[in-house]
């Protein structure tokens, strides 16, 4: 049987501009080319769980704009189950986005819809899904929404995954019924209050319930094995496009557990395939199946 998971999330349409340089105060530059796409943090993973074979369910919210549809259609395309879809008055959530001539990326999230995501209804969307093998969940939608879900889902005995992104407040009720806490290097930081180092991680990895894997973007991703720091490094890549690799991540690391693989064969896995995603345009674009 393939794994099940559920993406309680965000799902946004991005507006991508590729540039030389991201302008300055008051610059005006000419950009290369321009591509509209399928993003927010919760889609992507979902989709990069579906690319790889898992059953894969999205907890969302839409707007009654044109995206709603276009969404729909493009998670369905992608083995992602969107029954359990939630539809609003106003716009779906945008995400307009930079990318520069290394692939570094600047984007600002519009969440609209994604804002009005209701609990309760995921709740009972939950109970209909019923058994699963992994929850994810990000920050790109309200905290108590995330809190409801994934205190149903310990109470239940599955497994859960919080990618902590973009950084913001985060609760003891959340951090407490969470297995997997993944933020890359300026998400640790802000929440957990010191630049991220070994030492550091090692501190909160005894702190927090939590297991930590940190995303280090090229360096790789870092965690605790048996007391010590373990530097899971990455393939050496040309970057062309930054945008939804930790997502492709997250979305990969969930799929790997599901599967019952070890941790360290769901890491792989998952640095493989975000590694992959940067050497190609786009954000949902970039990622590939299995086979590929």
């Amino acid at each position: 049987m393939n794994p099940k998971i559920c993406i309680v999330g965000s799902a946004n349409i991005d507006q991508i501009s590729y540039v030389d340089t991201i302008p300055s105060d008051g610059e005006t530059v000419f950009g290369n080319s321009y591509q509209m796409g399928f993003g927010g943090k919760g889609a992507n993973q979902a989709v990069m769980a579906g690319l790889l074979g898992a059953d894969v369910y999205m907890i969302a919210c839409l707007g009654t704009d044109v995206y709603n549809k276009m969404t729909i259609d493009n998670l369905n395309n992608s083995n992602v189950n969107t029954d359990f879809i939630q539809t609003v008055d106003g716009s779906s959530g945008v995400a307009p986005i930079w990318v520069d001539k290394t692939g570094q990326n600047r984007i600002i999230v519009i969440p609209g819809a994604n804002n009005l995501i209701d609990g309760d209804v995921a709740i009972d969307s939950l109970r209909t899904i019923g058994s699963l093998d992994a929850l994810v969940g990000q920050f790109e939608i309200p905290l108590e929404v995330n809190e409801k879900v994934f205190e149903y889902a310990n109470k239940n005995r599955v497994q859960t995954v919080l990618n902590p992104a973009p950084a913001g407040a985060i609760s003891e009720k959340l951090i407490n019924n969470t297995c997997w806490f993944i933020p890359n290097e300026v998400e640790f930081e802000e929440m957990l209050g010191e630049p991220f180092s070994e030492s550091s991680l090692i501190k909160h990895s005894k702190e927090i319930k939590p297991e930590i894997i940190v995303t280090l973007g090229e360096k790789g991703c870092a965690e605790v094995s048996d007391g010590k720091v373990q530097i899971h490094q990455t393939n050496k890549v040309v970057a062309i496009d930054t945008t939804g690799a930790g997502d492709a991540f997250v979305g990969s690391f969930s799929y790997g557990l599901a599967s019952k693989l070890s941790k360290q064969d769901s890491i792989k896995l998952a640095l493989e395939k975000a590694t992959n995603s940067v050497t190609k345009k786009g954000t949902q674009s970039s990622y590939s199946s299995s086979s590929e």
